[in-house]
């Protein structure tokens, strides 16, 4: 699958993420958010961390951008207990947060690097 191929099922992926976070944030009920914010929960976190393993094997990445995924999650539940602070709202906002500090990462590290591999002669 090409590049541009994935640009449309990504788009969706990120504003159903989007959808999702703000659903639990806001504090609406419906039936959907049911759906969407554990989408974003999962998601996003594996998402930033994929991003800053983009140049290594697609399959590597993605079980590790899980991985990362899986272990924020229950980290952040294990310490919202631990601390006797549990709220959905909360833990929605710190997933949120942590993966936007994981883009800023990835963006201030990634900036200087060339856009395409192997681009040197030999």
């Amino acid at each position: 699958m090409g590049r541009n191929n994935r640009t449309i099922p990504v788009a969706v992926l990120g504003v159903a993420c989007a959808v999702g976070a703000v659903l639990a944030l806001a504090d609406v009920e419906t039936p959907i958010r049911v759906i969407l914010t554990p989408m974003f929960l999962f998601v996003v976190p594996g998402a930033a961390v994929v991003g800053l393993l983009r140049d290594r094997d697609p399959l590597s990445a993605l079980t590790v951008g899980a991985a990362a995924s899986l272990a924020v999650n229950v980290v952040l539940a294990e310490a919202m207990v631990l601390f006797d602070a549990w709220s959905p709202r909360a833990g929605v906002a710190t997933v949120g947060i942590l993966s936007f500090f994981l883009l800023v990462i990835r963006l201030l590290y990634r900036g200087n690097a060339p856009a395409e591999r192997g681009t040197g002669t030999r």
